[in-house]
């Protein structure tokens, strides 16, 4: 339910000059004061109710292996955690003629690579223009672990001409002519019009610049060997257990009093289904901070951290709505779901406010009856003008017997195919599942499968019926409805489809979205897109369940990590200080 934001500052960190400590809080002890009332030292431990699935930037599509690549690489923009806004990342700054399509970078000075093997004597180099015109051209080139050509398909000159002629593993005898490297320091690129999200798109993980000497040595096992430019690199990953990072000692930036950042020795991943679990290792000081808590707590923990009082009272509850929409997916050219009406009848018969109070115990920010774009996400952006759909049986039993069934026990038993969070998504489910059984009397089976391998049926085309959370990697209504671009869908069955795993396609969609990214102000941008949106909810490729809200726990000594909407998180001044230490 919508909720008061409540902001606070917060982070972790450890001295001495090896790697993370052990599984406990801060030791006070540890701690090395640094200008400006910070201190050195920490090791970060955080918690994912899942396993990453790819950290090469190329070929990231979820949100957790994400929030970890963001701390190993950047790009020339990067977003500020406070309030998202777009910063310079690895470019010192920036120009943009009067035409709005040629935008030239400068890049900084002493921006080094991480240390790795893959480079002479196991040091790394200084980024040049090179290197980022050599990632964005691998962008434009067809591969199984390339993702995010969209990012540059249509926007950046001569991009779709080039990975063309580079598709079944072919080199093109030309470059792609939008990319062009001024000097060793600058990069320039040449849009074919003015784009509404290009900067953004710079920012995101698609865009992260790395070297080619890494994807030369490590080619696909580039999954985990990450190498990068940002403030932590690489230090331990254990498969599906745990992922170490270290220091970066040769990072770039330093903060405003001169203290070399970043200020944490390392961050600490782990990866633990049971929220409970996760929770009781937070209590016990074994996490420095817990994102999202066990329905039955959520009460509890709100009304103890607000008056500082009981078990949860010494810790700091952040909470803000999020860019994140909690989804049912239909597959929209499959053999049972190409049908649009009873794809309308299902969307009818669910109680997405009884989901989110009685299941969720509240935790989200509103149930989902609008469009797929998250109410108050975006200023300007009014997605209560979008018509969705909320539970109306009588509007429901209509669109089924449109749908050519007599009854709901006619339909075919759906399987509804998902990742477990902690469990939090198999409750939503079962509730999914009882409801269309009350209100249809249609059946379903539920199939509880890891992150990964929910990613590799969704882009194939193997399920019907699977639920997905969006979540926002650029603060864009744009970045909500790309899912829906129809010219994302590859012609056959035989090839993966990204982002639009539902593979909708309306041409009258895809023109006005389209339109939106020609926009020359964000007001006509988004007045295209409230339109594009409107029709492909008449459509119902997808049920839109809730719009979601972050709940963060953090310990009483972290500091410098702002929630937002987007759960980006940025390491780089996440600081501790002196408390007692936990046992």
């Amino acid at each position: 339910m919508k909720k008061t934001l409540i902001s606070f500052l917060s982070v972790a960190l450890l001295v001495s000059a090896c790697g993370p400590s052990n599984d406990s809080n801060v030791d006070p002890n540890a701690l090395v004061e640094a200008k400006g009332g910070k201190y050195y030292g920490g090791t970060f431990i955080v918690n994912e109710s899942d396993y990453i699935k790819n950290l090469f930037p190329h070929n990231i599509i979820d949100a957790i292996s994400y929030r970890v690549a963001s701390q190993i690489y950047e790009g020339l923009m990067k977003f500020d955690q406070k309030d998202l806004s777009l910063k310079n990342g690895i470019a010192e700054s920036y120009t943009v003629d009067s035409s709005q399509t040629v935008y030239t970078f400068k890049l900084r000075k002493g921006v080094m690579f991480h240390d790795d093997e893959c480079f002479s004597g196991g040091k790394g180099r200084e980024v040049t223009a090179e290197d980022v015109k050599y990632c964005f051209t691998l962008l434009c080139t067809p591969s199984v672990t390339n993702q995010g050509f969209s990012c540059l398909d249509g926007i950046v000159k001569g991009a779709k001409e080039y990975y063309v002629a580079a598709k079944d593993g072919k080199k093109p005898g030309f470059e792609v002519e939008g990319i062009k490297v001024i000097d060793a320091s600058t990069i320039q690129f040449t849009l074919t019009a003015p784009n509404s999200i290009f900067l953004n798109n710079l920012a995101r993980p698609f865009t992260f610049i790395f070297p080619k000497e890494a994807y030369e040595k490590y080619d696909k096992e580039m999954r985990i060997k990450a190498v990068g430019t940002g403030p932590f690199s690489i230090s331990k990953v254990e498969e599906g257990n745990v992922v170490v990072l270290k220091k970066n000692e040769n990072y770039y930036l330093s903060d405003k009093d001169g203290n070399k950042l970043p200020y944490l020795n390392g961050i600490k991943v782990k990866f633990l289904k049971d929220k409970k679990s996760e929770l009781l290792e937070f209590k016990n000081g074994r996490l420095n901070m817990m994102y999202r808590m066990p329905t039955d707590y959520i009460i509890e923990i709100e009304e103890q951290t607000a008056q500082k009082t009981g078990v949860y009272g010494e810790y700091e509850l952040q909470r803000t709505p999020e860019m994140a929409t909690h989804l049912l997916c239909f597959l929209n050219n499959g053999k049972m779901f190409s049908n649009k009406n009873l794809r309308k009848a299902i969307s009818y018969a669910i109680n997405r406010k009884k989901i989110l109070e009685a299941v969720l115990n509240g935790e989200g920010y509103w149930h989902a009856i609008y469009g797929i774009t998250p109410v108050d996400a975006f200023k300007g952006y009014d997605v209560k003008k979008i018509k969705g759909y909320d539970l109306n049986l009588d509007s429901a039993n209509m669109y089924l017997k449109k749908a050519g069934f007599k009854k709901g026990a006619d339909v075919p038993k759906i399987t509804l195919e998902l990742n477990s969070d902690g469990d939090r998504n198999i409750a939503v489910a079962e509730e999914v599942k009882k409801q269309l059984k009350e209100n249809l009397d249609i059946n379903v089976d539920i199939n509880v499968v890891t992150t990964p391998a929910l990613a590799e049926i969704m882009q194939s085309g193997k399920s019907d019926f699977f639920r997905l959370g969006w979540f926002a990697d650029y603060p864009s209504p744009e970045n909500f409805l790309w899912f829906f671009y129809g010219k994302n869908v590859p012609a056959t069955m035989d090839e993966i489809s990204y982002p639009n795993f539902t593979r909708y396609v309306n041409p009258k969609f895809d023109e006005l979205y389209e339109a939106g990214l020609r926009a020359k102000t964000q007001e006509e941008a988004y007045g295209y897109f409230l339109k594009a949106e409107q029709i492909a909810m008449d459509d119902a490729p997808v049920i839109a369940l809730w719009y979601d809200e972050g709940y963060r726990l953090l310990q009483s000594t972290v500091r410098g990590l702002d929630n937002n909407a987007m759960q980006f998180r940025d390491f780089t001044g996440v600081y501790f200080i002196p408390g007692t230490k936990k046992k």
